[in-house]
């Protein structure tokens, strides 16, 4: 029976096996989404240099990559390229809203002039896209 007794406490408990920590597969993650939004965030076209848009305080964020930019002298800019109403409206999918991106300099008239040819030829609904001033805050007043 002694022998029998030695045997059953002679072996010896299994070692717990590691855990393996997702520590790297984590980290391959966030580089990846960091990568992702870097590429991501340069993928608009920015607006002629030239051009500073009109300031508000109160307008909530737009991107405007697709957004008809108007100069101060009233050039019209798709992209960064010079256009004409009529090729931006062939361009772009009216049933969605257009988004123009203004010169703060330019003359009210030639703005209205571009608004009503936009919407003579079937754009539904203009936004103005705006420059949000350092002291303003975010969303729209109610």
């Amino acid at each position: 029976m002694r022998a029998v007794a030695k045997r059953r406490f002679a072996l010896a408990a299994p070692a717990p096996r590691r855990q393996v920590e997702p520590t790297i597969a984590l980290i391959n993650i966030v580089f990846l989404m960091l990568i992702f939004f870097l590429i991501a965030g340069t993928l608009a076209t920015p607006l002629p240099s030239e051009m500073k848009t009109a300031q508000t305080e109160f307008a909530p964020p737009a991107a405007p990559p697709d957004a008809l930019a108007i100069a101060a002298d009233g050039t019209l800019y798709r992209s960064g390229v010079v256009t004409t109403v009529g090729s931006f409206v062939a361009l772009t999918d009216l049933s969605k809203p257009v988004r123009i991106a203004v010169d703060r300099d330019l003359p009210a008239r030639d703005l209205i002039d571009v608004v009503a040819a936009l919407r003579a030829a079937g754009a539904g609904h203009v936004v103005m896209v705006t420059e949000r001033t350092a002291g303003s805050r975010s969303g729209l007043s109610g």
